[in-house]
């Protein structure tokens, strides 16, 4: 399966480097509906489009948000001229 969304960077905490986005809660509604197996801490492996960079990572799902995490990695975020507060258009796909 294969979604578009829009996302807000966001900075874990403060002092810290990990970047986000937190996928539309219509998103993580499907992908925590699909029959899929999960690796470590309920994680699933993707591929993500943001603007030119293309990349396999994992999201992961979050409690406190009732959603997934997708975290968002350096060279991508300066690949892509992003920082907190930007908004991005994301394409993802769960990776076969």
């Amino acid at each position: 399966m294969e979604w578009d969304f829009e996302a807000e960077v966001w900075l874990w905490k403060s002092d810290a480097a990990w970047h986000f986005l937190t996928l539309p809660q219509d998103v993580a509604d499907e992908i925590e509906d699909m029959p899929i197996s999960r690796g470590g801490f309920g994680s699933l492996r993707v591929d993500v489009t943001i603007g030119s960079s293309i990349w396999g990572t994992s999201i992961f799902p979050s409690k406190e948000l009732g959603s997934f995490l997708l975290p968002l990695k350096k060279p991508v975020r300066v690949a892509e001229g992003l920082g907190v507060g930007d908004v991005c258009r994301v394409h993802l796909r769960i990776a076969q």
